[in-house]
């Protein structure tokens, strides 16, 4: 049976995305900070008959943690399959009348700390994670690693007058760490180009969850398009950027 870790997979798309895995016949390792919430999430699949699951405490932007959660699934299995690294946070926050904190998002006002605060998860954790598990990938026939990103890392979208979110995507601190997280991936891919691994960067698209304050399109849309490039075969694309909400033709998109 194929396993799957996810990080910040105990709610929202991270949640969805490990439904669906467990559809496709997956055994998924729900990866949650809060170690209750993740085995609330675990309970709610159960309810559902999915069964082939589990909760495992990661926080990501903790070395222990990571290394703790690596020694726990590897007393399970010899090798994974699938890491799809979806914790993040946006580092924007909102004053008493629900208006953006300019300290939080702008790149004029934007403290260094929140900068420091929203790459830990949002690169350095993933980074962590990542090497962390590269040994249990590395012993799977066909690994495959999805980095959940977003279009307004895209530096061609965002320099763009004609993206339709040119003017409301301008995230200074969000948007910077998924760019830095794509040339994490493109370098990633590169150097493991003559493996079997295939590492890509998805977009799931503007959802309905209390990321975006549950605006947006639907989960199981978005838990699609993650899962798919978590389930490509021998002949799919590696080191790409997808959106298939920017892109519904072929779903790459410009860096």
């Amino acid at each position: 049976m194929k396993s799957a870790l996810i990080t910040g997979a105990n709610k929202g798309i991270g949640l969805e995305t490990a439904k669906q895995l467990l559809q496709k016949g997956f055994y998924v390792y729900i990866g949650s900070r809060d170690q209750q919430r993740g085995i609330e999430a675990v309970e709610k699949l159960k309810a559902q008959g999915l069964t082939n699951v589990e909760a495992i405490q990661i926080d990501v932007t903790d070395d222990h943690s990571v290394k703790n959660a690596r020694t726990e699934i590897g007393r399970k299995v010899d090798y994974l399959n699938v890491l799809i690294n979806n914790a993040g946070i946006s580092g924007v926050k909102l004053d008493e009348n629900g208006k953006y904190i300019p300290q939080t998002w702008t790149a004029a006002e934007a403290s260094i700390d929140t900068f420091k605060e929203v790459y830990e998860t949002n690169v350095y954790g993933v980074v962590r994670v990542t090497q962390a598990f590269l040994d249990l990938l590395k012993n799977a026939p066909e690994p495959r690693i999805v980095m959940v990103s977003s279009t307004v890392g895209s530096l061609s979208l965002q320099s763009d007058p004609a993206w339709p979110a040119y003017d409301f995507g301008k995230f200074a601190v969000y948007g910077s760490s998924k760019s830095a997280l794509n040339m994490f991936t493109v370098h990633l891919a590169y150097e493991l180009r003559d493996t079997a691994f295939k590492i890509n960067m998805v977009d799931p698209g503007y959802t309905k969850t209390d990321f975006t304050n549950y605006n947006g399109g639907e989960v199981e849309e978005a838990g699609k398009r993650v899962a798919k490039y978590a389930l490509i075969d021998k002949d799919g694309p590696t080191g790409k950027f997808f959106s298939e909400e920017t892109n519904p033709e072929t779903g790459e998109i410009a860096w």
